[in-house]
């Protein structure tokens, strides 16, 4: 068993590098590329994707794992190596049914579809971006029929980024959540609304930046191991636990928007850097889902950073950084700013208690779409229409509808789920930390988040994908993923907001 476990490994961590090497591709071309790179970028990202695809499903892979199964019965089911096994065994049934061909056309059209989105989105001009975006579902639906029968053809596009996850478990879930969430923002609608406008002026983007540097510095992140860029949409990629990498973006007319982003990102940053060395250069080096890596960066985004506690410590340096603009508001103004409830047409910038309804629309488009029920050439208006059921708004452009997320343009159909998800897994986690750590406000007014990321460390972080994204949950929480911690939590802190 010894040599043939030894040999998969070696296999597993030639096609992990490859892996890493598309990541690295992709970070760079989002962060740094020119547009006129985005053709070879494209030939480049299919090369490899078709190199990572043939090594992973290769017959010599399915061999070994076969021969390995009758003996990892004798390991200890939650050791490295038995966890290691049975993640393979899942992914490799799942990835062999997929040609190669297929994967590197679509890494070859996602790859060319981001500059064309980038370039869209900058000009209002979505038909530009609709033969990328048609051909992109296109493949998502050749792709989920290759995993027929199935209970929805959506599922296996679900199962791409929350493993164990059906989509008719996600519906019942944001139905129960759904009329609750309008329940309470109706209610809010109902009291005076909260000044923020302090928040909206001219805020130096390198001060923020540098504000932005020290919060990172201070929950945790490594700076030796890490680094922070601009990009167009925020986002954070990994070349491994010794190099993980942000993005933010910065408005110089909104404080909040680039500071949270910084957190939001630092959030998943933190989880990266703390995986087990052990289970460097494996596939199980990396987060157990996208709803439990969501739940990392929601809770210190929103948990942490958007609580009172945390600016007791932080808003009198803030006051500091930028004195003409906030010197004269106080920490109980500037608490409420940073929570004020409000309808507004961007995902990344919607307020805790409005934000799964963002989520829940594009769901629902989704779904519309991969079942061909909806064209793509009517979502512009179907996008309109479902922020006015929803929000009971309508964006004022392309750039903060249809056209804001760059999710679509790089084919991750059955990602925007894993937000909500991960919203509820925070609340659920917030509560277990916080009868680990009853002294915790304590600690964050010290501008104190160690104990915090030891928490974090030792019952999320270490294990990365060793364990299923519900056993996870069960495991730290004794329930698998529920919304209730998760209104609990809204309705506490809005209700004390808003004198509810």
């Amino acid at each position: 068993m010894a040599d043939k476990l030894t040999r998969l490994k070696s296999i597993l961590a030639e096609q992990r590098d490859i892996s890493l090497a598309i990541a690295l591709a992709d970070w760079d071309k989002q962060a740094n590329m020119p547009p006129g790179g985005a053709k070879e970028r494209s030939w480049q990202s299919a090369t490899l994707t078709a190199l990572a695809h043939q090594r992973f499903t290769s017959p010599e892979v399915g061999q070994l794992l076969e021969d390995l199964q009758s003996s990892a019965v004798s390991l200890d089911p939650d050791s490295d190596d038995a966890r290691l096994l049975k993640s393979t065994a899942r992914d490799y049934a799942r990835r062999v049914k997929v040609p190669v061909e297929f994967e590197a056309e679509f890494a070859q059209v996602t790859s060319a579809a981001h500059t064309v989105w980038v370039k869209a989105r900058a000009e209002e001009d979505f038909a530009s971006f609709l033969p990328s975006l048609r051909r992109i579902f296109e493949l998502r639906r050749t792709y989920a029929g290759f995993f027929a029968p199935y209970d929805h053809i959506y599922d296996p596009l679900l199962e791409d980024f929350e493993p164990g996850m059906k989509t008719a478990e996600v519906q019942k879930l944001f139905e129960w959540l759904r009329p609750r969430q309008v329940a309470l923002i109706q209610a809010i609608a109902n009291r005076p609304p909260i000044d923020d406008s302090f928040l909206f002026g001219h805020f130096d983007p390198q001060k923020q930046w540098d504000f932005g540097v020290e919060v990172l510095k201070r929950m945790g992140f490594d700076f030796n191991r890490g680094r922070q860029d601009f990009s167009a949409h925020p986002f954070t990629t990994s070349f491994g636990i010794g190099d993980v990498r942000i993005t933010t973006h910065i408005d110089p007319h909104s404080l909040g928007s680039g500071f949270f982003s910084t957190v939001h990102e630092g959030g998943h940053a933190l989880y990266n850097q703390g995986f087990f060395p052990g289970l460097a250069h494996t596939p199980l080096a990396e987060g157990a889902s996208l709803a439990i890596h969501e739940s990392q960066s929601r809770l210190w985004e929103n948990l942490v950073a958007r609580s009172r506690d945390f600016w007791v410590y932080y808003y009198p340096r803030l006051q500091i950084v930028f004195p003409s603009q906030l010197g004269s508001v106080s920490l109980d103004e500037f608490y409420r700013g940073i929570n004020r409830v409000e309808r507004s047409p961007v995902r990344v910038e919607a307020d805790e208690a409005t934000y799964n309804l963002h989520v829940m629309l594009r769901l629902e488009l989704e779904i519309a779409l991969i079942e061909g029920k909806l064209d793509p050439s009517d979502l512009p208006e179907a996008w309109n229409q479902a922020m006015r059921d929803y929000l009971g708004i309508t964006p004022a452009a392309l750039s903060k509808g249809v056209l804001q997320d760059v999710h679509w343009s790089g084919g991750t159909i059955g990602y925007f789920p894993t937000y909500a998800l991960g919203n509820l897994i925070s609340a659920q986690l917030w509560e277990k930390i916080n009868q680990a750590i009853p002294d915790l406000p304590d600690q964050f007014r010290r501008g104190e988040f160690g104990a915090l990321l030891e928490w974090l460390r030792g019952s999320i972080h270490r294990h990365g994908a060793k364990f299923e994204p519900q056993e996870l949950v069960q495991r730290v929480t004794g329930s698998t993923i529920t919304p209730e911690p998760y209104m609990r939590y809204l309705e506490t802190k809005f209700g004390q907001i808003y004198s509810l």
